[in-house]
């Protein structure tokens, strides 16, 4: 695919679409969202795209990072851009519905005002409306879609699937699915999804032959132009979580094979070539660079809400490559113009979800409480009330991430504690009851397991290094995990941009340096390694909450970074 620079320009004002006033939202409500949802046909070949909604099923509050740093060559670009940053690269107003969408500012106002973002029900209509417009259409669900939230753990990721089916989803990949196990993962794929949605990773074959577990791609007929859609699941599933979860199957990035794909659908006659991809935003960036003839990439795993598609020089062309959010939050919206064959002109949206502006689908609301209803006195115990903003998101900590191993050094004992930097996870407004529910939103899976070991000073600098270069080496194809471990207890100081082993500095536990021959008490949860068993994470917080009934405001430890001054990565 080839642009000329005026046609880019173009496409980018198209895309940064201008924001509502905050004193808008009943005028906006009357009109149905206003011209936020205003998306006139474009094209001939149409694709929407959502990806890790985590099992969110109704609409909830979600703060984005206030720090997501790029080093080395991602310093300063697309997606590691927070706040003012972020907006002015993309022409957002501040104070507006959309800068509330895409940026952390404001966020307790913001989300008063605006109310909150997704739902299945809401975004079912949204998807309707698109489809009205758009004949052919493929819905395509980016993964991590049936693990993070209670109902979702408790019937085995059922729930999600079936909203997934009433949804109409087209085609799908997959990350924490996983984490299921590969025995139900198939059950799902070959019954409730046969002859109705289309599994798809290029990247997952067996261990023994290397031959693939899912189909690779599909090949379609779209108002006469033939498409292709290939699979990426998430390539470092058996790193991230428990292997013995997924026993008989490999992944990884296999950039060779993912040409091989590319090279046959288009000998196939594939026009357009579109990539679902679970690779994470810096991995999809280089591997556009390097891979030739992906018209687009529709990214998820980082759990950015990227307003324009990044356009990417490669030896074939040029691809386009986007990511969507997470929580059911956004819906992306792409189209091509092709004309004889080849595609002259593109469109993209990326619509936040407002569940006050999108009415809720009436079929997918009644699916959703006929899901929930077994479940709804457990989830809506109440345990605590938050006195301060409860979220997640960011490289280093948040509040509901400080509760956690606040709770678990209470409970258990410990003089540290771990938490895994999990992106996924619901926010809460100051004053807001903590339910269970929202327990369940940041630590459901199916190995949250407690633990209490003694570790060393030694250990304890090892295992942060480690987690330090999964998010900050310099090289997108080995970072291989989700943000840095939360820590309780112990600070620490980090250089992002040193080597590998000399980025955690200046360990301390009570102003004391953590010795490496002496050992701690150090409480965490969710071990990977198989045979590991203890009480579930959710119980451990419950109990806590329960005996705090009121929780004060968290103070975030959070390390001393080094060398990251100016990184428009970072507000406040």
């Amino acid at each position: 695919m080839s642009l000329s620079r005026r046609e880019f320009l173009n496409v980018l004002a198209i895309a940064s679409a201008s924001g509502m006033a905050l004193d808008a939202p009943a005028a906006l409500a009357a009109t149905g969202g206003g011209k936020l949802y205003e998306l006139p046909r474009f094209g001939n070949v149409h694709f929407m795209h959502f990806t890790d909604c985590h099992a969110q099923l109704l609409p909830i509050y979600f703060r984005e990072p206030s720090v997501n740093l790029g080093v080395a060559g991602a310093m300063g670009k697309t997606p590691h851009l927070v706040g003012e940053h972020l907006l002015r690269q993309a022409g957002l107003r501040p104070g507006s519905r959309e800068a509330h969408a895409f940026s952390y500012l404001d966020f307790d106002k913001a989300a008063a005002t605006y109310g909150k973002v997704g739902g299945f029900a809401h975004l079912a209509t949204l998807i309707k409306r698109v489809r009205t417009t758009r004949p052919g259409v493929l819905l395509l669900d980016g993964g991590d879609t049936w693990q993070g939230s209670g109902t979702a753990l408790w019937t085995q990721g059922q729930d999600m699937v079936d909203a997934c089916l009433e949804l109409g989803v087209d085609v799908m990949t997959a990350h924490w699915e996983m984490t299921l196990g590969d025995k139900r993962v198939k059950q799902i794929v070959d019954r409730d999804f046969k002859g109705k949605v289309e599994f798809l990773a290029q990247n997952i074959k067996t261990q023994d032959f290397g031959d693939p577990v899912f189909a690779p791609y599909t090949l379609k007929q779209m108002n006469g132009v033939p498409v292709a859609v290939i699979g990426q699941a998430f390539p470092y599933t058996p790193i991230a979580n428990p292997r013995y979860l997924v026993p008989d199957w490999s992944f990884g990035i296999q950039e060779d094979n993912m040409q091989k794909m590319v090279d046959e659908v288009r000998a196939k006659g594939a026009k357009v070539v579109v990539l679902l991809s679970h690779n994470g935003m810096d991995v999809d960036l280089k591997m556009a660079s390097r891979v030739r003839g992906i018209d687009a990439i529709l990214g998820g795993h980082t759990h950015d809400g990227v307003p324009a598609p990044v356009i990417v020089a490669n030896p074939g062309g040029k691809t386009l490559v986007t990511n969507a959010g997470s929580n059911s939050k956004f819906l992306g919206v792409l189209d091509f113009d092709v004309q004889g064959g080849q595609i002259r002109d593109f469109r993209y949206k990326l619509m936040p979800v407002f569940a006050n502006l999108l009415p809720a689908d009436p079929k997918m609301a009644a699916l959703i409480t006929k899901i929930r209803a077994p479940f709804d006195a457990k989830l809506h115990e109440k345990l605590a009330t938050t006195q301060g903003t409860l979220y997640r998101r960011g490289n280093f900590n948040g509040s509901f991430d400080q509760l956690i191993v606040d709770a678990l050094m209470d409970v258990k004992g410990a003089e540290i504690a771990f938490s895994p930097g999990f992106r996924w996870g619901t926010s809460l407004l100051p004053g807001s009851s903590i339910e269970l529910e929202h327990v369940l939103d940041q630590t459901a899976t199916t190995y949250s397991y407690t633990t209490l070991t003694d570790l060393s000073g030694e250990t304890l600098k090892t295992v942060m290094e480690d987690v330090a270069d999964n998010l900050f080496n310099p090289d997108p194809y080995y970072q291989q995990g989700g943000d840095m471990v939360r820590v309780g207890g112990m600070t620490y100081a980090i250089d992002p941009n040193a080597r590998m082993g000399s980025r955690i500095q200046d360990m301390r536990l009570g102003g004391k340096p953590i010795e490496a021959g002496k050992t701690y008490k150090v409480a965490a949860w969710a071990p990977v390694a198989e045979g590991a068993r203890g009480e579930m994470v959710w119980d451990v917080v419950a109990t806590w909450l329960r005996d705090q009934k009121v929780v004060a405001p968290r103070k975030l430890n959070v390390p001393r970074v080094i060398g990251m001054d100016g990184n428009p990565g970072t507000g406040a």
